[in-house]
């Protein structure tokens, strides 16, 4: 046997004592997000996108894109300024995100340690629970009860001098419900210690904010997406505004090339088009009193919603009604895996056609399954029933 064969069987039987290589603790234990892979190529009433199209101003700027431009790394720099004026900030005070879920990966990244804890309500968007699981344990949830409003005081009650990170979406996903600025204020004061991430993915469907208050509050982020009124999902750009020396630090985690070039180049004509936005968040305004009142209508009980979608009480069929819509060409988001939300399914609201068409599909899917408005209302869980504190 000659010695590189000697070699080889020596690395070979070493191989077979090598532990299997696993994860990290707290990567094995967070929760997965499992978007639905069924395809997508019907109407669009499901991820809360903007249903039509970004604006025409924004599809000539994606014309214009050069072979030669693909080529060249991006730079955040410049676009940040941009936007940081469009909001009436400093270019300090902005942070350029690879959209809203890279951005809560970065703070959680940047502010929280093993042993810290993260506070957050439930049911809520659960890339929350996600990006702080992968740096500590001890996510702390509190669940709204069967209002599904916002548990202020046990929120308050939920904090401890371990609380380091806070995330709040107003309005709220996948509720519509929203939190006021007192309260949200309120949260900021009792946990100095603490950063407070205020998410206004929703902002244009409601119309308050906190983002006037990064200035004086020392622990406000304000988050926010250009994936709903703007219509630029594909893209994949969101923005973090806050306190210089806390942006400095989320800065210092992020990717220096995180958003990619196109984004940045179409970001700046779709802040410009106000116009556009403005009549898209008409549209989703009008289509939301529509969809209510047609709720009303055939007896389905609903959240009042102040973002560009509803929650729906259908109880026991939330399935079928999931199934039968999509043979209508119309996709809804079951939200029954959501805690407290057994039976709930979501609609997106849309331009006015795109809610004509999914009233008519509503309207016809329960009459197909044979669903009443007695199973909407018998819909209660042992989390509803509660609404308590658990971690």
């Amino acid at each position: 046997m000659t010695s590189a064969t000697k070699s080889f069987t020596k690395q070979a039987a070493a191989k077979k004592n090598v532990t299997k290589i696993v994860a990290r603790r707290a990567v094995l234990a967070m929760p997965e997000y499992h978007p639905p892979l069924a395809g997508r190529d019907a109407l669009r009433l499901d991820f809360n996108e903007n249903t039509l199209a970004a604006s025409p101003k924004v599809i000539e700027r994606l014309k214009q894109t050069t072979a030669e431009g693909l080529t060249k790394y991006p730079e955040r720099e410049g676009v940040e300024k941009i936007a940081a004026a469009h909001f009436g900030l400093q270019p300090e005070q902005v942070v350029l995100t690879n959209g809203v879920d890279e951005a809560i990966h970065l703070l959680c990244a940047a502010f929280l340690e093993e042993e810290d804890e993260a506070l957050i309500q439930t049911p809520t968007f659960f890339m929350y629970e996600v990006s702080a699981g992968m740096m500590t344990a001890r996510v702390k949830k509190v669940q709204a009860d069967t209002s599904l409003e916002f548990p202020y005081e046990r929120f308050l009650a939920g904090m401890t001098p371990r609380t380091k990170l806070i995330m709040v979406a107003s309005p709220n996903n996948p509720t519509g419900a929203v939190v006021s600025r007192e309260h949200l204020l309120g949260i900021c004061a009792a946990a100095p210690q603490a950063v407070v991430m205020v998410d206004e993915a929703y902002f244009h469907f409601f119309g308050e904010t906190v983002m006037e208050d990064v200035e004086r509050v020392p622990n406000l982020i304000v988050a926010r997406t250009f994936s709903k009124a703007y219509g630029l999902a594909n893209l994949r750009i969101g923005m973090l505004a806050g306190n210089a020396e806390l942006m400095k630090y989320v800065r210092k985690v992020s990717s220096p090339y995180n958003v990619n070039g196109v984004a940045l180049d179409c970001l700046p004509v779709a802040l410009a088009d106000d116009a556009y936005v403005q009549w898209y968040a008409e549209q989703v305004h009008a289509g939301r009193v529509r969809m209510m009142d047609g709720l009303r209508e055939l007896g389905v009980d609903f959240f009042p919603s102040h973002a560009n979608f509803v929650l729906l009480k259908i109880g026991a069929k939330h399935a079928e009604l999931v199934t039968a819509m999509r043979a209508h060409g119309v996709l809804l988001r079951d939200r029954s895996a959501d805690p407290g939300c057994d039976g709930y399914v979501r609609i997106t609201i849309g331009v006015d056609e795109h809610v004509t068409r999914g009233l008519a599909a509503l309207k016809a899917s329960l009459t197909e399954i044979g669903w009443r408005p007695s199973e909407g209302l018998a819909v209660q869980t042992e989390t509803d029933k509660g609404g308590r504190e658990y971690e």
